[in-house]
């Protein structure tokens, strides 16, 4: 249910003309209730993980993927900031799983429920030096993105999610603008 009003939310709250996008502050929720909801999908998601591909303990830059048809469901990202990991659903079925790298403690990446914004294949980032953002999923009006880059042991973004290349270009192949993603501690 709260996945369907995120996603309304972001809808109704951006307008997309071209590759721009115009948002109002409904296109995220982070109150407390978002936020536990998301850390409570990100604490089922590494269970989920185990069940569908094993006790599999992936190294930084690492990702798995399996086939879910179509017909599942509708995607959502699922993001856990204290295993430093991200998930892929297509409905209620576990799609992926990867390491990341998500904000720094000076820069932390925001928790709760939102929805993609924009995409672009390829972007430079206007604050920090024109450092490229391939495969750049907006969820934040003010540039935060999940996108393809260096992961390490350790949080290192300014608050983007950095996602490994190959998982970073299948996750733009299948996700829209309005796929939810929720950000969980």
């Amino acid at each position: 249910m709260l996945k369907r009003l995120a996603t309304a939310l972001a809808l109704m709250g951006s307008c997309v003309l071209a590759t721009t996008v115009v948002s109002t502050p409904a296109s995220a929720l982070e109150t407390y209730e978002a936020q536990m909801q998301a850390s409570d999908a990100a604490s089922q998601a590494r269970i989920d993980m185990i069940e569908a591909f094993g006790p599999k303990e992936l190294k930084p830059g690492q990702y798995v993927w399996r086939d879910v048809p179509e017909d599942a469901g509708p995607e959502r990202v699922v993001i856990s900031l204290s295993d430093q990991m991200a998930y892929l659903y297509r409905g209620d079925r576990i799609m992926a799983a990867t390491t990341i790298s998500s904000g720094r403690d000076s820069k932390p990446t925001p928790t709760g429920i939102f929805a993609i914004l924009n995409k672009m294949p390829m972007y430079r980032s206007k604050k920090y030096d024109n450092a490229p953002m391939p495969y750049a999923e907006f969820f934040e009006p003010h540039g935060l993105a999940l996108h393809a880059g260096y992961v390490g042991d350790e949080p290192n973004s300014h608050g983007c999610v950095h996602l490994p290349a190959g998982f970073a270009k299948k996750l733009y192949s299948i996700t829209d603008v309005g796929t939810p993603v929720y950000i969980g501690a």
